[in-house]
């Protein structure tokens, strides 16, 4: 079936795409700009209209997702539009010094998600990725060779488009993951939390502001335009989704979580929502994958989901060039699941422990939710591992038996005699870091990037900064290992 003219935007289309990228969010445009700087045929399918809002869910950009939009010189841009926090409150009674992590990011940046979608839209359409807004999925067909979407312009006029490969990025109701079949197991965590976008009359003492007293948690947090949103929950306040939300409720909810409403008024935003904890069991179906929302989701407390997103996307686009590429076998797409599903199962147990310690009911409870935050706030390991976590740092893959304990593991920015490790990683290879007496494996991949490190080791880091190999020392078994 041809593809109609008015599926199409202004960006030059193609029409026979390598990879298809079902949703224009985060996880979706990353995706999509990181293929088609690889040199590869890519088309977003975005269903909304293309038209710059001011709505969004997210506002937080943890370290580790700074350093992933630093390998692709994104990051310095996205500074620009928001505040850095060192301190991350987690409802009042526990809270993390972000200054101490190992980055070249230690804070979390407070910024609207629709500017993280601004800088990854630019560079998708800047490497010439296909949008095709107004446009929905209808179905998704696998078939041996390949995917066919088959999609629905504006107007009601359906067309297909096929590709060897398929990435549903579109969200909690993923049509990519319906159309699969695939179950989305889990339970909602919180029911009636509600939300609004708002003008204060005194403005809060810190760019982020958490707050859980009694039966009720708020957050606050500034668009930079003015308005700030306003989330939060009241235990007793159980109303139907459907159900309006008047700015008083928002107002009484303000004042019994955080002591004071800072004086909210002229909503421009106002409704009301549930939050789930839900992970599809497989990632990757042949060959379509479930990247961020589509894959999991889990409550807002710590701001993680769009991050754990945009993580996934980075996971999986060097792989999928490097097969499509003829670089890898097919297998390598395989552990996209197995290194990024027990990631976001981990996601869903912070998170829920979170938003399940702010909601714990009866004096008794609180008290104790209370002791146990201050202690783990107060306790140097438990704190570095929460953390850690948290801010995506501390995440890394499984290891082979007898593999290098770094392998697996994020490698930091490292000073180099050219540069910056993140700098050489915006060509999308490996790195190769050596010093000149230091081993090599024997397998180095093709386009490797070799940078001089005046250390007596040697890393082989994956162009999504992940360890793929390592060496202190020249040992026997490494040598034998590296060919020498």
């Amino acid at each position: 079936m041809p593809t109609p003219k008015d599926a199409q935007d202004s960006t030059p289309h193609h029409t026979a795409p390598d990879v298809i990228v079902v949703g224009a969010g985060p996880a979706g445009l990353l995706l999509a700009g990181d293929l088609a700087a690889a040199g590869l045929k890519v088309t977003v399918v975005e269903r909304r209209a293309h038209t710059a809002g001011n709505l969004t869910r997210a506002f937080a950009v943890h370290a580790r997702t700074l350093e992933v939009l630093d390998a692709r010189g994104l990051a310095d841009d996205l500074l620009k539009t928001g505040q850095k926090l060192t301190r991350l409150n987690l409802f009042g009674s526990f809270a993390l010094d972000l200054s101490r992590l190992r980055s070249r990011f230690p804070f979390v940046l407070i910024t609207p998600q629709y500017e993280v979608e601004r800088v990854l839209e630019r560079r998708a359409r800047a490497v010439g990725v296909d949008f095709r807004y107004d446009t929905e999925l209808v179905g998704v067909e696998p078939r041996t060779t390949g995917v066919t979407a088959r999609l629905r312009t504006a107007d009601g006029d359906p067309f297909e488009l096929g590709a060897p490969y398929l990435a549903g990025a579109d969200g909690v109701r993923s049509r990519v993951r319906e159309s699969l079949g695939l179950p989305f197991p889990g339970e909602s965590v919180i029911t009636s939390m509600v939300l609004s976008d708002v003008r204060l009359a005194q403005e809060p003492e810190s760019v982020l502001t958490v707050g859980g007293k009694g039966d009720a948690f708020a957050f606050v947090v500034p668009f930079g335009d003015g308005y700030y949103r306003v989330m939060g929950w009241s235990r007793g306040r159980e109303a139907a989704e459907s159900d309006p939300v008047e700015l008083s409720e928002i107002q009484e909810i303000a004042r019994t979580a955080l002591g004071v409403d800072h004086g909210l008024h002229d909503p421009r935003f106002l409704s009301r929502f549930h939050s789930d904890e839900r992970q599809v069991p497989s990632y990757r179906v042949g060959r379509v994958f479930l990247v961020g929302d589509a894959a999991h989701v889990h409550s807002p407390a710590g701001g993680m989901g769009m991050n754990t997103g945009i993580q996934d996307a980075a996971n999986l686009s060097w792989k999928l060039a490097a097969v499509l590429r003829g670089r890898a076998e097919d297998e390598l797409l395989d552990t996209y699941h197995a290194e990024r599903h027990p990631v976001g199962a981990m996601v869903l147990r912070v998170s829920g422990a979170m938003v399940r310690g702010a909601m714990a009911g009866g004096p008794l409870t609180r008290a104790g939710r209370a002791v146990a935050a201050r202690l783990a706030g107060s306790v140097r390991p438990l704190s570095g591992r929460a953390m850690r976590m948290i801010s995506g740092i501390g995440i890394s893959y499984g290891a082979e038996r007898g593999e290098h304990p770094l392998v697996g593991r994020r490698v930091p920015d490292l000073a180099l005699a050219e540069g910056r490790l993140y700098e050489l990683l915006r060509k999308g290879e490996h790195v190769l870091v050596a010093s000149a007496d230091g081993p090599v494996p024997v397998a180095v991949p093709p386009h490797t990037v070799r940078a001089h490190w005046a250390r007596g080791s040697s890393l082989l880091v994956r162009p999504d900064g992940y360890a793929a190999w390592a060496a202190y020392e020249p040992s026997g078994r490494q040598r034998r290992r590296a060919g020498r």
